[in-house]
């Protein structure tokens, strides 16, 4: 039946005349191969022009399979890469934020600041008060330079910022100028004296860190930590949380608090201001 089918279709004509006119009519004579074969050329021709109007189109999205889509492997991976580049110089501009407010904190050594909120009311003297904890023998000093020295002192007395032993000590020839208090990670760090928070953020080197500026010239720093409580502008006071101690920084090599008292600018041996030591 097929065969016979094809053989109807070998020879025919279409002849074509336009109604209500006398004007002759056109035949055009067809082959059956020849109709297969427009055929097949015309479902091509719509299938790929079909195909491309939608590829390029939004249509795509809507009537193309996921693995047809426009995005290949390498352009995901130049996205992805792209936006990395993108946070990662988000980053170091951070960083360089965070380094150029350290270096104004660490200049801040003259109590400038302090001075200021001073005049505001905000910030009290620690030196008349004596502290809760500490060497007795001290706190009979500070009672004899009160009361019977003619001239008043313009040292200032620290208390231990955390609870913990010290497993490296001061050594500035060596190029480390604190204190490393060893104690486990989230453990409480308290300001050592009362004063003016000039920075609060994180640096590569330190990790989280916080310095306070204090009356007559004194600066402590609080390095390493994992999260800081104070931020930059407030005001503490002697043992107030200020800090979790952590781990934070590439200049670490173990859970510690890494604890510096500065004098008008250069580093000092806490110990030698430190009460309760």
């Amino acid at each position: 039946m097929k065969f016979n089918f094809f053989k109807l279709l070998e020879n025919f004509s279409i002849i074509i005349f336009q109604e209500g006119k006398s004007v002759g009519a056109k035949s055009i004579r067809f082959s059956g191969k020849k109709i297969i074969i427009y055929l097949i050329l015309y479902t091509l021709f719509i299938g790929l022009f079909g195909f491309y109007f939608i590829y390029a189109t939004p249509l795509e999205r809507i009537f193309l399979p996921s693995w047809l889509n426009k995005t290949t492997i390498e352009e995901q991976q130049y996205e992805e890469l792209s936006n990395k580049i993108i946070y990662l110089v988000k980053e170091v501009e951070s960083l360089k934020s965070s380094n150029v407010k350290l270096k104004k904190a660490i200049q801040l050594g003259d109590s400038t600041l302090l001075k200021n909120t001073k005049k505001s009311g905000k910030v009290t003297d620690t030196k008349k008060k004596i502290p809760a904890e500490g060497n007795i023998i001290i706190v009979f000093q500070k009672l004899i330079d009160k009361y019977f020295s003619q001239t008043q002192s313009d040292d200032l007395y620290f208390i231990q910022p955390i609870k913990g032993f010290i497993s490296r000590d001061y050594k500035p020839d060596q190029g480390h100028k604190g204190l490393d208090f060893v104690a486990k990670e989230n453990t409480p760090v308290y300001a050592s004296a009362g004063g003016y928070v000039v920075f609060a953020n994180f640096t590569p080197q330190h990790g989280f860190i916080i310095i306070i500026n204090h009356a007559h010239g004194y600066v402590s720093k609080y390095k390493h930590c994992s999260l800081l409580v104070k931020k930059e502008g407030e005001t503490v006071k002697q043992g107030e949380l200020i800090a979790l101690s952590g781990n934070s920084g590439t200049d670490t090599s173990g859970p510690h608090l890494h604890f510096e008292i500065w004098k008008d600018g250069n580093p000092i041996d806490p110990r030698k201001v430190l009460l309760n030591f």
